[in-house]
């Protein structure tokens, strides 16, 4: 049996192949039962449109590179999960590559996106060759999320509210009592931002004194270095908020380490309500960052892009919430 073709839909729906193409494509100016007619066709025929012949006669290929900073990252997973179910209700399909092997070997994945003529290119976190975005943004439609750079022209960045969340974290501790508070801090736009709106919480509430900042590079291990650090002082902290989860499970087997219960000796806060915090053994307390909602954005982002590329560039901020488990509590007396 032979395939069916765009020309048997017609004669079924006994219509013409250019309207059968504006009711494939979607167009808003087609009679709806002229519409029903293509539509029960396509259903009887079983007809599947030519991708490759489509992308030709359009000049698109309906698909959309998207470049992780690190796919080792868990909170990128609910991004992920928003910007798929948008690109793939508006008939996108989704090139994904990490920007981690990116560093490993050298390559330039941006230029590999455009060799590929994706119709758009999706820049997940900080990505560390910002020059190479540069040159892609000018050659394809190009969005930012999950991070605050690089900023350029042409460039949308949708992400979380960086200062809102850290600004949530501190008042929380501080808000059950607990007066020396440190951060392990992160790099990047994202890691400056949370850690100068942790200190300008504390010092608003007359804290600036007991603030504490210690290095951290996003991962366990860092967070456990800088953990182990921060017990290891003559006045330690009763509470540690961390720049993300990671970093916070980190610090979280360093008060084990030292014989320190949390929350009784040591409450803990990290950042992005990964899965990570939501496995029942670690329970974190953590900033919900609107992960899938910043992802369903900026895929959306994306498409307006596409369709418009001259529009002005934006940047576009979803409100994180704290979600508080049980990994803080008050301190204990003479603490």
């Amino acid at each position: 049996m032979s395939t069916p073709t765009i020309r048997d839909v017609a004669d079924r729906a006994g219509v013409s192949k250019s309207l059968v193409s504006l009711v494939l494509r979607g167009s808003a100016g087609v009679r709806p039962e002229k519409r029903e007619a293509v539509l029960a066709a396509v259903e009887a025929l079983g007809y599947r449109p030519n991708a490759a012949a489509r992308s030709l006669s359009e000049r698109r290929t309906h698909t959309v590179g998207v470049l992780l900073n690190d796919l080792r990252n868990p909170w990128f997973v609910e991004l992920l999960d928003g910007l798929n179910g948008r690109l793939y209700d508006s008939g996108m399909h989704v090139l994904l590559a990490d920007g981690h092997l990116n560093r490993r070997l050298g390559e330039d994945l941006t230029r590999t996106f455009t060799e590929l003529r994706v119709d758009g290119l999706i820049a997940v976190g900080t990505l560390q060759d910002p020059e190479a975005l540069r040159t892609a943004a000018g050659r394809i439609p190009t969005v930012v999320a999950g991070a605050r750079e690089p900023v350029l022209s042409g460039v949308d960045i949708v992400a979380n509210d960086d200062e809102h969340g850290a600004r949530l974290a501190t008042e929380h501790l501080i808000g059950l009592g607990h007066r020396h508070i440190a951060h392990i801090a992160g790099q990047g736009a994202v890691g400056e931002l949370r850690r100068r709106s942790f200190e300008a919480t504390m010092r608003e509430h007359g804290l600036a004194d007991t603030a504490i900042v210690e290095r951290g590079d996003l991962t366990e291990e860092g967070g456990y270095r800088a953990a182990v650090r921060l017990l290891s002082r003559p006045q330690r902290p009763t509470a540690v908020f961390a720049v993300n989860d990671m970093t916070c499970v980190g610090a979280l087997s360093a008060a084990e380490e030292s014989g320190l219960r949390v929350p009784r000796d040591l409450s803990l806060v990290g950042y992005d309500n990964t899965y990570l915090s939501r496995l029942r053994h670690l329970w974190l307390t953590t900033v919900d960052n609107a992960g899938h909602d910043v992802g369903r954005r900026a895929a959306q982002r994306l498409l307006d892009r596409i369709a418009e590329p001259d529009r002005p560039a934006e940047v576009d901020l979803a409100t994180p919430s704290l979600e508080a488990r049980g990994t803080t509590a008050a301190p204990r007396i003479g603490t």
